[in-house]
């Protein structure tokens, strides 16, 4: 019989004990209106309560990764009677046969839980937990963040469009060797993407975001998604996988926003890019994967590629001796197109109503198919 108290973990019993206390005010979180977490976003609900899968039952402990006191009480008003406690420092070896969901943490320890019945990860990549061995035998409930971050990734998506089309890494060099010269070659390669054709190859939450935007400079916007002709009336054009290659030779330049799975691993090799325009720009904000490196630097060398901007590389972290580095006219982000000072409290709210969720049995936000692999 488990005669550990289920009613208050020592976290949130501290955060309370700070709030009474002169002097230690518990922070407060933005209030939100769960309907409107999910317009905002565009996420995705799933078809049936989660109650109605045979394994669930109210959970009795849930660990919670990367949270302070403060945050753990603020999600256990919505899981009452349910034990939360963090997941730094807690015992797996010695307490782990009573967690039935982890939230933040998807690795093959967390997947041997005997009772584990859902993860929530933080992130909206899904590939690292799916590639686990012990995933595919226990098959939980996992839940990512989805379209949390399309906003601002397309915001360094476009970012990226601009800096390549104005020629901006070039110029940088220029201010490096304090020439103020008009006559080099970037300015006769410069051009403005208001007319010209963006390709979205992955019309997800990114990129429906960074079409959206594209649309706003002028662009006429194509795209393609794996199971639908149907987009926003911002796209012109929403093509099957089997349209890319057509797609391809009308774009000025390309986004990649897919997810790696089976059928994008290595999507864009050499015969991809012979398949675009000569001197079309390549943006990556998907997975490196998804890309054969060495096509891409020899179409970049070649001058089949006007440049590319990358967020992604395969291999990631890029060694310090890869040739990459050094092909022209490349921009180079190390992953970092999610980071932004906005998206954190969306992020804790999704885990809050997902927790809420699964808690009351309803239906979940953001469910990952691990056989589509997003």
């Amino acid at each position: 019989m488990n005669t550990k108290p289920l009613a208050l973990t020592a976290g949130a019993l501290m955060a309370l004990t700070l709030a009474a206390l002169p002097g230690h005010a518990q922070p407060s979180f933005p209030d939100y209106d769960p309907d409107q977490l999910v317009r905002d976003f565009g996420l995705s609900e799933a078809d049936q309560p989660v109650r109605e899968q045979a394994d669930w039952g109210k959970p009795n402990l849930v660990l919670v990764a990367d949270a302070s006191p403060a945050r753990l009480a603020w999600l256990q008003s919505v899981a009452p009677g349910v034990q939360l406690r963090a997941y730094e420092g807690f015992d797996l070896a010695a307490d782990g046969d009573q967690v039935d969901a982890v939230l933040g943490v998807c690795s093959a320890p967390v997947l041997d839980l005997a009772q584990l019945r859902w993860i929530q990860i933080y992130t909206a990549g899904a590939e690292k937990c799916l590639r686990l061995p012990a995933f595919d035998e226990r098959r939980p409930l996992l839940t990512n963040m989805q379209r949390i971050s399309a906003p601002v990734i397309a915001e360094h998506a476009v970012s990226l469009m601009l800096a390549l089309s104005r020629q901006l890494p070039a110029f940088l060099d220029q201010q490096r060797d304090r020439n103020w010269s008009r006559s080099t070659p970037p300015v006769a390669k410069m051009r403005v993407v208001h007319g010209k054709t963006l390709l979205v190859v992955g019309l997800g939450g990114i990129g429906t975001q960074t079409a959206r935007r594209a649309h706003a400079l002028g662009m006429r916007v194509t795209a393609t998604r794996d199971n639908s002709r149907e987009g926003p009336a911002f796209v012109s054009e929403v093509g099957l996988p089997d349209d890319l290659p057509r797609l391809l030779g009308e774009a000025d330049i390309v986004l990649n926003s897919l997810p790696l799975t089976p059928d994008t691993k290595d999507l864009f090799d050499a015969a991809a890019f012979g398949q675009m325009k000569r001197g079309a720009l390549f943006v990556n904000v998907g997975r490196g994967g998804t890309v054969v490196t060495e096509d891409l630097r020899a179409a970049l060398e070649s001058g089949r590629l006007g440049g590319a901007g990358l967020d992604v590389t395969d291999p990631e972290p890029l060694p310090a001796d890869h040739p990459l580095w050094q092909a022209p006219n490349l921009i180079i982000t190390p992953h970092v197109a999610w980071s932004t000072d906005l998206d954190r409290e969306a992020r804790w709210q999704v885990v809050r109503e997902n927790l809420r969720r699964y808690v009351n049995g309803g239906k979940m936000l953001s469910v990952v198919d691990p056989d589509e692999g997003y």
